[in-house]
């Protein structure tokens, strides 16, 4: 049983719709999502593109490629959650994309297009290709790096260049995507496969000369200039966040040595199992050729498991680069399983999702002051339809599988994991009001006007800035601010005593909190009016005064001199220097 050409080209429209068009369905989530929204919109408001601030406050725990990519977004298309999305959402589907077109020259049509449709149903890579982190954007990469080693292996000497040139190109966008770990998994995994098969050709394919001039020529220029300006970036960056990151529990992510093997588990749904199925079928040695691509991708994702499963901080995106080498290898191998193997696996999966069904009310449990039943209640919902959905393409798969037609059976069960994968993540909406700062934001933010203070007491609410446009005065609270903070101390209040006394002197000055510090300060009779409330944070105001002029450098990110130094710029984007951009 084939699929016609005009049926999977509906396929491929359908996830093109879904993919790009639920991007603005949710509201932003703390942290990851506020501070990578903030920073390039930080960049656009400044005009300063070379070092990204978070909070007005330089933040160099990672490179700039994808706050270049989001600030573009900003610029054509404006600022919200749609286009804060972009960048993971265009380089993930880019990736489904790239395995089939690599699964489809490799080992033809029906590879190519399980490759695809196995990548695009995983439900770790459906998520993180919707939630804004860096390491959708690193994943891609590194994939366009591995696909252009392969190819670069089958052809002549001019044609295996030209491929080693892409990846050099692929290889400098990976490091400024997120860092040196792109340059040490590949190393790691041409050392490994060069070892395990005794093989040194793939060495004198490298272009060693002209493809690290190419990759220099790409990756050096923003790094050289960034520390030219910024004198202290260089050791931070890579000294504090790459050998102290993997050697240290100094980011307090530290997780046991098995920790990716229960996010594989739970990541790799539905396809758990039968990938691990995949992955050592592919470990066979194919006599019939030289290079040996499969245990090639075998070896990355096994290298790239264990390098992360060793480090000292884990989170759970950080195998997201293994995926697309997994759904390679399935579409390689899991249409060819015998009958009753593909029944057992399928059995095994329906009776995981019927025991997640019963399972799932059990999350009402969880329900609290800061994430209430009546969210859970309605979060719940959405995974129940999405489990019963994906427990109805599992049994239409094990009939299509006893009618013998695998490669379908398959596709059919991609399809209701995709549906079932966008349902568990849009279906997190109903938890907005405890994980984003949308809705009080959406109530304070008519009421800002430029130069009027806002402070942020004991905490650093990472939504609220990108949803009034402006950065906050941090009180008492320094988090991943610190190394900021030190470089410019004079933009941030150390205490909670000297806030009061600059909240006694403001005529009018705004502050969020959270309510157990507002409770205690009204204790107090702290002079301020409530204004907008969540299950979190409480934000208040002084009075309703207008605000009088006030000399200091801190409340919104910019200093007196940066005010001067970015006016001409920010006017060409804003029409407003710095301090009013980001109000």
């Amino acid at each position: 049983m084939r699929l016609s050409n005009r049926a999977i080209w509906l396929l491929w429209i359908a996830l093109f719709a879904v993919w790009f068009g639920t991007l603005d369905y949710r509201k932003l989530i703390r942290p990851d999502e506020g501070r990578y929204a903030e920073i390039p919109r930080e960049m656009v408001a400044s005009g300063d593109w070379l070092t990204p601030r978070l909070n007005g406050f330089k933040y160099f725990e990672k490179p700039t490629l994808q706050y270049w990519a989001t600030a573009t977004a900003y610029e054509v298309f404006g600022e919200d959650e749609w286009t804060a999305r972009l960048w993971p959402a265009l380089t993930g589907f880019l990736s489904v994309l790239l395995a089939a077109w690599t699964g489809r020259r490799l080992w033809g049509a029906q590879a190519g297009n399980l490759a695809a449709a196995i990548l695009a149903s995983t439900l770790c890579y459906v998520i993180m290709s919707h939630i804004i982190t860096l390491d959708m954007g690193l994943s891609f990469f590194l994939q366009m790096a591995w696909t252009a080693f392969l190819f670069a292996q089958q052809g002549d000497a001019k044609t295996s260049r030209h491929w080693m040139w892409l990846l050099w190109t692929a290889l400098a966008l990976a490091v400024l995507s997120k860092g040196l770990v792109a340059l040490v998994l590949c190393g790691a995994t041409l050392v490994a496969y060069t070892l395990f098969n005794r093989d040194f050709s793939p060495w004198k394919r490298l272009a060693p000369c002209s493809g690290l001039a190419l990759f220099l020529a790409i990756a050096a220029p923003w790094f050289i200039a960034v520390s030219i300006a910024n004198p202290e970036f260089a050791r931070f960056f890579f000294i504090h966040e790459h050998f102290e990151r993997f050697l240290t529990t100094a980011h307090r992510r530290y997780q046991p040595d098995w920790y990716f093997l229960q996010i594989y588990a739970l990541g790799a749904l539905p396809w758990t199992f039968l990938l691990l199925h995949a992955l050592f079928k592919s470990w066979r040695r194919d006599i019939t050729v030289t290079f040996q691509t499969q245990r090639f991708l075998a070896l990355w994702v096994l290298i790239t498991f264990g390098f992360f499963s060793v480090s000292s901080s884990k989170l759970p995106p950080y195998i997201l680069p293994i995926f697309p080498a997994l759904a390679l290898l399935g579409g390689r191998h899991l249409a060819e399983l015998p009958r009753r193997q593909l029944l057992s696996h399928l059995a095994v999966l329906a009776v995981l999702v019927i025991a997640a069904i019963a399972f799932l009310p059990r999350i009402m449990e969880r329900a609290g002051t800061e994430t209430t039943a009546a969210m859970l209640n309605g979060y719940l919902h959405w995974l129940l339809t999405s489990s019963t959905l994906l427990l109805a393409a599992i049994f239409a798969a094990m009939l299509l599988t006893v009618k013998q037609h695998n490669a379908a059976a398959l596709l059919a069960l991609a399809v209701g994991a995709t549906i079932a994968g966008f349902g568990t993540l849009l279906g997190h909406q109903n938890l907005a009001l405890s994980n984003s700062a949308f809705h009080v934001a959406t109530q304070v933010k008519p009421l800002l006007t430029p130069g009027v203070p806002f402070y942020s007491v004991n905490k650093y609410e990472q939504t609220l800035p990108f949803y009034i446009k402006r950065t906050v005065t941090l009180v008492n609270y320094q988090g991943e601010l610190a190394f900021g903070i030190k470089q410019e101390p004079d933009k941030w209040v150390p205490t909670t005593a000297e806030f009061k006394q600059r909240w006694a002197s403001d005529r009018d000055a705004f502050a969020i909190m959270s309510i157990d510090n507002y409770n205690g300060l009204a204790a107090e009779q702290l002079p301020m009016s409530e204004i907008a409330r969540d299950t979190r944070n409480v934000i208040v105001r002084k009075n309703n005064s207008p605000p009088t002029p006030r000399s200091r450098s801190g409340g919104d990110g910019c200093s007196a001199a940066q005010n001067a130094a970015s006016a001409s710029m920010a006017d060409s984007f804003l029409g407003q220097p710095c301090e009013r951009a980001t109000q």
